[in-house]
């Protein structure tokens, strides 16, 4: 009988992930349509006193008729919309998702020992370090002088996102580092809201409220974070995916993949804030794209991230990894996998048309095939997930055998994992 502790967890993974796209899409959906309602506004002699421009549009039958005011308007309406939970759950969600996914499977997707041998603790502790650190150091330049100056305060901040793309390489799988580099500035983009422009905008209508006059410097200050979330958006979707591309994390440049990839949501960004705000269509951004898009599949194919063969098999096994590996079905275990799954989940794959291991699962060694227990036990004993349509062959009593080798150490030992 399958641990009900093994079903259950992987639901729950999946309901997390399920929630962060729902919440991820409903964040960036808002966020995209008031970015063009704003730089959309038209301005007109018949406006109310303090307002900025005015929008009319249709959807759903019906028309829309939008007003925006700089500040403020004269007195505080009865009833105001907070857009703010989308990005909060958005957040709270990939949290978890990080947690369950490479804090509790560390072994397997976050510690890379051939960069650094680090204990559970130290990873998870850089992990969530990193994390607050980076907000700190942004928010810091952004108060400072520099907050007077933005494209000055942009390049650093892209500076310092590169320098933290290579600093997660160093110290974490390449499918880590770069979904480590999402987190981080995910955190940038939440924390703007939940720290900066959602308490601006509370003073502003603590004073409408009051009768005071806002001041405007609090506007500013929030235009100048929303700015920064407008052009992170893209280059953050794309490393939340970039876990199921090979190419993009399991390459030694995988760090500077990461950097173009911020140029490009530059480049993106740019051509529709410029046509929303009715500029014209900057036709150039897209060559430009398309160019850092090629340089990325260039570096991509200069060679993969990862220790040999002969490494992975001289390395000694430690803690629950040796725990799978000394089970009793475990060499029979792993000559199933290595005979149906190690043709294209190889350090050099030999199966046409694979280049590179399917999301970078290696399973060719004692240590690789142990220190991806529970997968294997998901993928192809507890369904029959893998191989694809079964391409290899892989018979009932491989699958059986499977589920026992995997409960032989049990649910206990998956927490290690």
């Amino acid at each position: 009988m399958v641990p009900d502790g093994i079903i259950l967890w992987e639901w729950v993974a999946f309901a997390i992930r399920w929630t962060h796209v729902i919440t991820a899409i409903a964040w960036i959906g808002s966020s995209f349509y008031f970015i063009a309602l704003d730089l959309g506004l038209q301005k007109g002699a018949h406006l109310p006193p303090g307002a900025h421009g005015e929008e009319w549009q249709v959807h759903g039958g019906g028309f829309y008729h939008i007003q925006k005011y700089l500040v403020a308007p004269e007195r505080m309406p009865e009833h105001l919309t907070w857009f703010k939970w989308e990005s909060y759950a958005t957040w709270l969600s990939g949290a978890a998702l990080l947690m369950v996914t490479y804090w509790a499977g560390a072994s397997l997707y976050l510690i890379e020992p051939s960069k650094a041998d680090l204990a559970l603790w130290q990873a998870i502790g850089i992990s969530a370090g990193s994390l607050a650190l980076g907000w700190l150091i942004y928010d810091g330049l952004c108060k400072s002088p520099l907050g007077n100056r933005p494209t000055a305060l942009m390049l650093l901040l892209f500076a310092a996102l590169v320098a933290m793309g290579w600093a997660y390489d160093q110290v974490f799988t390449g499918r880590a580092a770069l979904l480590h580099l999402g987190a981080f500035t995910a955190t940038i983009m939440t924390a703007n809201v939940f720290l900066v422009i959602m308490p601006n905008q509370r003073i502003v209508v603590a004073d409408l409220k009051a009768g005071r006059a806002p001041d405007p410097r609090y506007g500013k200050i929030a235009k100048l974070r929303s700015t920064h979330n407008n052009y992170l958006t893209l280059p953050v979707i794309f490393l939340m995916l970039s876990n199921h591309y090979p190419l993009a994390f399991a390459s030694e440049y995988n760090w500077l993949i990461a950097a173009l990839i911020f140029l490009m949501g530059v480049t993106i960004r740019h051509f529709f804030n410029t046509m929303h705000a009715r500029g014209g269509y900057r036709w150039w951004t897209w060559a430009v794209t398309a160019m850092l898009f090629v340089a990325v599949m260039w570096l991509s194919a200069l060679g993969a991230n990862r220790d040999s063969y002969d490494e992975a098999m001289a390395r000694p096994l430690t803690g629950v990894e040796a725990r799978f590996a000394e089970a009793p079905e475990f060499q029979e275990a792993a000559n199933a996998v290595i005979g149906r799954c190690s043709m294209c989940h190889a350090r050099e794959p030999v199966w046409e048309g694979i280049h590179h291991a399917p999301k970078g699962l290696l399973l060719e060694t004692p240590s690789d095939i142990a220190r991806a227990a529970r997968e294997i036990h998901v993928q192809a004993g507890l369904t029959n997930a893998m191989p694809p349509a079964n391409i290899t062959g892989m018979e009932d009593e491989e699958r059986a055998l499977i589920r026992r080798w995997f409960r032989q150490v049990g649910a206990a030992g998956v927490a290690g994992l």
